[in-house]
């Protein structure tokens, strides 16, 4: 299956992630102290058994070959005590993966991709306690009868992620060509993705390009960060821009210049206006408003229309992999959002909050 790995070309997403982004190492090899120059598609050729030098190249060139933490290109020279590792955007499988009847929203399908409509609430992969009951074994049950398609190949599926409690829509691939096309896309910042996002504030100005480097918070390991270091980190850029102001919280598109774990909620507390109801970044709590007892249950009513962060990836836009058409799919807000949406327009209108 080390050939296979090498296929898993990725989102440098996520949202992922799952969320957006995270990169997973799955090979690690450490240079002899002997070791004479040699290119790094032939030095991982001789250690990863069955794999071709195309393939090998293939990752490099979507970023999946790093020498000591680095992305490089094919032609990279290996010295002595280099670390070379491949590294993915899902964590490797440790069991096989078994269909389960799961409902799919699917938008689009033909014999190269299928694009689906995820619900909050869907791990995308396998791994971290979460073994079954994901959008992975929903896809070994559509494709059960499709003899073409192994879901515990890691040169076809999904080409990027969204976090468990976004929604919106991802793109599967249904062959390694389509998935090797489709992951250069997303490395190379080509394709399209945009969210809706309800957020704590109106942010000023109304439209703006929020730039920072996110890595690990140090302080909390279960968060990510924008670093105050700028050797440290991914670099990472978020436009956002007002749809909607709701006195309080607002209605924000945001647009994906690159795609790093829990960017957009990342980028989003960064300036002051966490996402409602994101638990994991502070917006769970009453940030703007009133003390009134009133006001808090109206919160409260709010975060149980939508019990989870208020984030939903409703464009996606590619080039297909085979006929080169310009793809466009757009998801509309699902039901949770555009209930907590309209509760807060309802109140902001009675408080003649807007002026």
């Amino acid at each position: 299956m080390e050939e296979e790995f090498l296929d898993e070309l990725n989102d440098s997403e996520d949202e992922s992630i799952q969320g957006d982004g995270e990169m997973y190492e799955h090979f690690r090899f450490v240079a002899d102290k002997g070791q004479q120059l040699l290119r790094v598609d032939k030095f991982l050729v001789s250690r990863l058994e069955k794999s071709s030098r195309n393939r090998v190249q293939q990752a490099a060139d979507a970023g999946c070959v790093l020498v000591n933490g680095k992305p490089v290109k094919s032609n990279y020279r290996v010295k002595p005590l280099d670390i070379v590792s491949v590294v993915m955007d899902r964590p490797r499988y440790e069991l096989e993966i078994f269909p389960e009847d799961i409902p799919l929203d699917i938008v689009y399908e033909d014999s190269e991709l299928l694009v689906v409509n995820k619900p909050a609430g869907l791990v995308v992969h396998p791994g971290h306690g979460n073994y079954s009951g994901t959008l992975v074994n929903a896809l070994a049950w559509h494709f059960r009868d499709n003899p073409d398609y192994d879901v515990n190949d890691p040169r076809m599926g999904l080409v990027h992620r969204i976090d468990k409690d976004t929604s919106g829509l991802l793109v599967v691939a249904k062959t390694p060509d389509a998935k090797t096309h489709l992951g250069k896309q997303f490395f190379n910042k080509t394709t399209r993705r945009e969210y809706v996002a309800v957020v704590w504030g109106v942010p000023q100005p109304a439209d703006g390009r929020i730039e920072g480097n996110i890595g690990r918070n140090p302080k909390d390991r279960m968060q990510m960060a924008v670093m105050e270091d700028p050797s440290m980190g991914k670099h990472a850029v978020t436009h956002y821009s007002l749809i909607e102001n709701l006195g309080y919280a607002s209605v924000v598109r945001c647009r994906l210049e690159t795609g790093r774990t829990h960017q957009i909620r990342v980028h989003m507390r960064h300036i002051g206006h966490p996402l409602l109801n994101d638990a994991r970044y502070g917006g769970d709590e009453v940030l703007r408003g009133e003390r009134s007892a009133s006001y808090m249950q109206f919160v409260r009513n709010c975060f149980e229309l939508c019990p989870r962060q208020a984030l939903h990836a409703r464009t996606l836009g590619f080039v297909h992999p085979e006929t080169g058409e310009e793809m466009f799919f757009e998801s509309p807000v699902p039901a949770d959002m555009t209930a907590m949406i309209e509760k807060w327009r309802t109140y902001c209108e009675a408080k003649n909050l807007r002026g």
